[in-house]
């Protein structure tokens, strides 16, 4: 039965992505029901319906009041068989229904809502730009993911739980009241009316303190992990107690925030049990009043005390449903603030596979400047022939990471073009351009994952022999066998920590090395590929690098001079601009920029400071 409902609806369905998802609220939380209409539908009929019996019982029972008032074998004669059909329907028909109503809400609807905004919510984030990531916490960007599809699915859950529930509830007292006495109807009408004043004081401060109060946990979660992830540097520098006052300031705006939405939930409490006190004494002594000077009968009063009784205990529920009702939008609305932002790198509609046949690179009078009136790439031309090996050099701010950032296409260039065998890298796909290019970065992170996961993330199709061979040309092999983590893994099956922070600097350049050999792209982009590592396994690696360059269109992006000094031609960068290029003895002999970072080297290393 369990396993019937929990596949009315599939939250991995296919669905139409957007690169400009809905801002608004609403049309936001619509466009991820829609796999949901017909589930909602009859979710929301059987809420209805449920609460029309709780109100119909009620009713029912004022009536077996009136009948207990004949003489007991009468009454037995002529209302027994219709008694019995009334407590068939509890005992059968209720239950069923209830069940019914249940199930849609708690299987078919919680798990699969939460899960499909959060799939969706990741599958989006994912497709963002490096540049998107750079600009904000990951941590932040993870607690939204996570806390927005609860924050929906307890939405969802009021509405049927408790909000449709409760109008037709309301609906079926007011008519149950009016077919007693339609003067019984007044003191309720009357209570409605501030109860819905209420309800609206309280539903216009709740929405907006809650959003604050999420965006100040998310704020908390965000340094809380940037304190974690950089917890070498904390220790270094012993900034233990800086970090505390970091995270203490966004704990206070924190508990400050929540102490604003619990003040107005006190509020509402108090307000609403002197209401419900009139609402009491309205309705039920009114009854009496009329009961007293022969105007109704007994059962009228026992059903206005029961329903009023029942509307007294279910008030306060409602309240709440309804504050989280709204506390809940607040936080899905925090949450948009990453989930529903635009994907501003996008391929173009008629983008097609890139198509490489022989490697060449050219750059076309490329700018970029992120934005700014300074810094980046300054009109750069630049003809790269199939198959050869350009080293980059120059001070820090160059320009150099720039390139080959917007080689990958992590930006989208503000002016100028890069053609690849004469094809524009924005009219491709960007998966096709990156499987064509391996890199090797100097911040050599890895996934927390097994070692054989992340040499496979270079080619998820290659074979364990594959693996163990790209691992033993990088020199990783012999130290992977030795690794050991808590769990008790051990070798290709050892997991490396988060960022790789289990492993030395050299051994995760070395696993990085294996997973970019595996990959065998014919594109190469090194940007200080071995400063990880140590003179000896650097001079074994090296020979392992020259290899992996034959036949390869590479860009080697180094500040110790000579692990480039061999490439077919250097290109030095200054200020955005190449102004330079040659072999290294050309730009020797020219006694340039090149020359007197050759010069000023200290142990093998552009002394970038000493050349300005």
């Amino acid at each position: 039965m369990f396993r019937f409902f929990e596949n009315l609806v599939d939250p991995y369905c296919d669905y139409p992505e957007q690169d400009r998802p809905p801002t608004r609220l609403w049309p936001f939380m619509r466009a991820y029901a829609e796999p949901f209409r017909r589930v909602f539908f009859w979710a929301g009929v059987l809420s209805v319906v449920v609460a029309a019996i709780e109100v119909g019982l009620i009713y029912y029972m004022g009536r077996v009041v009136d009948l207990l008032g004949g003489e007991p074998g009468q009454v037995i004669a002529q209302y027994g068989w219709e008694l019995v059909a009334v407590a068939m329907f509890i005992v059968l028909v209720r239950p069923a229904l209830h069940m019914l109503d249940v199930a849609l809400l708690n299987n078919a609807i919680l798990p699969n809502f939460g899960t499909l905004i959060r799939w969706r919510a990741h599958k989006h984030v994912l497709r963002q730009s490096v540049g998107w990531f750079e600009n904000d916490f990951a941590g932040r960007i993870a607690n939204r993911i996570m806390q927005t599809p609860p924050a929906a699915g307890e939405v969802v859950f009021q509405v049927f739980d408790a909000i449709s529930f409760s109008l037709a509830y309301f609906v079926g007292a007011a008519i149950l009241l009016v077919v007693a006495d339609v003067r019984l109807f007044v003191p309720l009408l009357i209570w409605l009316v501030f109860y819905a004043a209420l309800i609206r004081w309280t539903v216009l401060r709740v929405g907006p303190a809650s959003q604050a109060a999420s965006d100040a946990r998310s704020t908390v979660t965000g340094r809380v992990v940037d304190s974690y992830s950089n917890i070498h540097s904390v220790k270094m520098f012993a900034h233990h107690d800086h970090e505390l006052d970091y995270a203490r300031e966004a704990i206070e705006n924190t508990r400050r925030t929540f102490q604003t939405e619990m003040r107005i939930f006190t509020v509402m409490d108090i307000t609403l049990v002197g209401l419900n006190g009139l609402l009491i004494v309205g309705v039920v002594g009114w009854a009496i009043w009329l009961w007293f000077h022969g105007q109704t009968s007994v059962g009228a009063v026992a059903a206005a005390t029961a329903l009023t009784l029942r509307l007294n205990a279910m008030t306060g529920w409602i309240m709440w449903a309804l504050t989280t009702f709204f506390r809940e939008l607040g936080v899905v609305s925090e949450g948009m603030e990453t989930i529903a932002q635009p994907i501003d790198l996008v391929d173009d509609r008629k983008a097609s596979a890139l198509q490489l046949r022989e490697g060449r690179i050219e750059v076309r009078d490329l700018s970029h400047h992120y934005g700014r009136e300074v810094g980046g790439l300054d009109g750069i031309n630049l003809t790269i022939q199939p198959g050869e090996k350009i080293g980059l050099i120059g001070r820090s701010g160059a320009g150099k990471s720039t390139l080959v950032k917007l080689l990958l296409r992590f930006y989208d260039a503000e002016g100028g073009r890069i053609l690849i065998d004469g094809q524009d890298i924005g009219r491709v796909t960007q998966d096709s351009l990156r499987s064509h290019i391996g890199m090797v970065q100097q911040d050599s992170a890895l996934l927390h994952r097994s070692v054989r996961d992340n040499i496979l993330y270079g080619r998820p199709d290659a074979s364990q022999e594959m693996v163990i061979a790209a691992a033993k040309q990088a020199e990783a092999h012999e130290f992977i066998l030795d690794l050991a983590d808590p769990e008790g893994r051990t070798g290709y099956d050892a997991h490396v920590g988060e960022r790789g922070v289990k492993l030395s600097g050299g051994q995760r350049q070395r696993i990085t090395l294996a997973r970019v050999i595996l990959k065998d792209a014919p594109i190469l982009l090194l940007d200080e590929a071995t400063s990880a590592l140590d003179s000896e396994v650097e001079a074994v690696i090296q020979d392992t690098l020259y290899g992996m360059m034959q036949g390869k269109t590479v860009i080697a992006i180094a500040h110790r001079l000579s692990t480039i000094a061999q490439m077919d031609r250097i290109l030095v960068m200054d200020r955005g601009r190449i102004v330079e290029q040659g072999s290294h003895s050309e730009l020797l002999a020219r006694s340039g920029l090149y020359a007197q970072f050759w010069a000023r080297q200290s142990g093998g290393f552009l002394n970038v400071e000493a050349a300005e």
